[in-house]
């Protein structure tokens, strides 16, 4: 299900984007500066020397091909309802930092969030959320 415009991609179908049908993808990808710090954090959070550098050379990959879109004003307005849906539905926002920051983040830009992990946002009330079959997964 290709969108006709933009669309933010979580970090889990970022990692996966070679792997995932183009089809399922938006017409225009984008990512959040969440993705990047979410990134960022990956080559650090491994002692193995070459999951470090595959780690580090999808984050430079990233870098080169999107310019994100900032977490601003908008954006931790948006995720003061994020958090408040997230607590309503009985989830703790703290848990889901990352996803709730990239989604307070599509929100505020009014752009659908296409993932593999769409249960990571379950309860965000206001989030389109658009599934991308995961390649590992039968569809």
């Amino acid at each position: 299900m290709s969108d006709a415009g933009a669309g933010v991609l979580d970090t889990n179908a970022l990692v996966l984007i070679d792997r995932l049908a183009v089809e399922d993808l938006p017409a225009e990808p984008v990512i959040t500066c969440v993705t990047l710090a979410e990134l960022s954090a990956g080559p650090l959070a491994t002692d193995d020397d070459a999951e470090r550098a595959a780690r580090q050379a999808r984050l430079q990959e990233a870098e080169a091909a999107f310019e994100p879109l900032p977490f601003d004003a908008p954006a931790a307005r948006a995720y003061g309802r994020v958090a408040a849906s997230l607590r309503r539905a009985g989830r703790k926002p703290a848990a889901r930092a990352f996803d709730a920051l990239i989604a307070a983040t599509a929100m505020a830009n009014d752009l659908a969030l296409y993932t593999c992990n769409p249960r990571d946002f379950e309860g965000v009330d206001g989030l389109t959320v658009v599934t991308i079959p995961h390649p590992d997964r039968s569809r």
